[in-house]
């Protein structure tokens, strides 16, 4: 039996829960399909810019049930031992992605949307509809479909995007300890081959969320060999793991991240959050880019299941304004990647800042938008 709605989004992320209850307060038929229930963790940063505060608060966000860690400043080290603190513009939250996915759901169920806990194989756009289907060969309609997946999937494949053309040497690494680590502090700690954010999710949690190059980890036998052998080179690191608990059984990973450049439009299909495009996480910035690519998304929507646009314009209309808010940042964090990357300029560029200290709010604006309405 075919089952019909007006939007089907495929992957119940940030991105995906944030437009499904957008969409659902407007009063659309939603439908979303998520291959894992709730709750579960994410190899995150867990820090989400003030940028999308606003506009949560306005979805129906209940900050007092969730109780963020308000985190104002940063620290940038590197291994050599030095290291600069710097004021965050905006500032964020440190969230437990087990927490903030588990609210956006319950959310999202009490507004009527509707979830499958299956995995989607494919998708067809025929004669101004969607064909979605699930491994059990079940057919689904829907007016639209929104591609809210993440970073990498078989979905990908199936669709043949041409991102996947290129090699992808990256690996995500989290875990949660208890320790002391300051409330209002987000770090950004350098290493052979990647970087580290350290931050607290709750006031008893450390998020430790690292990304590093697949050359660089592959020498090692593990992680624990790998964290001894090479962050602990980095000395503020090497304190934070030493003195805090790993309250994991094991770390969760994530391999072949891929950073290139992505198609918003594939196929008629709109994508959201990773799977339109991902920005380093040194940035601090992949949630509330999520989140904010979802309100684009859903906004060009509205409009067209109104008729106020047909779905070329509302292609149109949110390619170019994802365009306009995002293109930039995450061209500047590709360039600020492989600066902060490169040992030698590395250090050239914690010695300037070291002398220039507004320079480091200078950077993460260029990184970060203004706050959304």
């Amino acid at each position: 039996m075919n089952q019909s709605y007006q939007v089907i989004i495929v992957g119940g992320g940030l991105a995906g829960l944030t437009a499904a209850i957008h969409l659902a307060r407007a009063g659309t038929k939603v439908a979303l399909f998520e291959k894992e229930s709730y709750p579960k963790h994410k190899v995150c940063g867990e820090y989400v810019s003030n940028e999308v505060k606003d506009y949560l608060t306005f979805l129906g966000v209940d900050w007092c049930a969730l109780m963020p860690i308000g985190i104002e400043r940063t620290q940038i080290s590197i291994p050599s031992g030095k290291s600069i603190f710097a004021i965050l513009p905006l500032g964020g939250m440190g969230i437990s992605r087990f927490e903030l996915d588990q609210h956006l759901y319950q959310m999202a169920l009490s507004l009527g949307v509707e979830f499958f806990f299956d995995t989607v194989t494919d998708i067809q756009f025929y004669q101004d509809y969607f064909k979605v289907y699930t491994p059990q060969n079940e057919e689904f309609h829907a007016s639209v479909v929104l591609g809210a997946y993440g970073k990498r999937s078989g979905l990908d494949f199936a669709m043949k995007r041409s991102f996947l053309q290129e090699k992808s040497p990256w690996l995500g690494v989290k875990s949660h300890h208890h320790g002391d680590f300051p409330d209002d502090l987000v770090g950004l700690h350098h290493f052979e081959g990647g970087y580290c954010g350290v931050s607290k999710v709750n006031k008893n949690t450390i998020n430790i969320c690292y990304l590093v190059a697949y050359h660089t980890f592959k020498r090692f036998k593990n992680i624990e060999h790998f964290e001894k052998e090479v962050l602990y080179k980095n000395t503020f690191l090497k304190e934070i793991l030493e003195n805090s608990q790993n309250i994991f059984e094991k770390p969760l990973t994530i391999s072949q991240i891929s950073f290139e450049s992505k198609t918003r439009i594939d196929q008629h299909v709109l994508m959201l959050g990773d799977a339109a495009g991902m920005i380093h996480p040194l940035c601090g910035n992949g949630m509330a880019m999520a989140i904010h690519s979802a309100k684009l998304a859903s906004e060009s929507v509205l409009r067209f299941l109104n008729l106020s646009l047909n779905r070329k314009q509302m292609e149109r209309n949110y390619d170019a304004q994802w365009n306009d808010y995002f293109k930039k940042r995450l061209f500047f964090g590709k360039l600020l990647s492989k600066a902060l990357l490169n040992k030698n300029l590395n250090v050239f560029l914690m010695s300037v800042a070291l002398k220039i200290p507004f320079i480091i709010p200078m950077i993460i604006k260029h990184t970060h938008g203004k706050p959304i309405k």
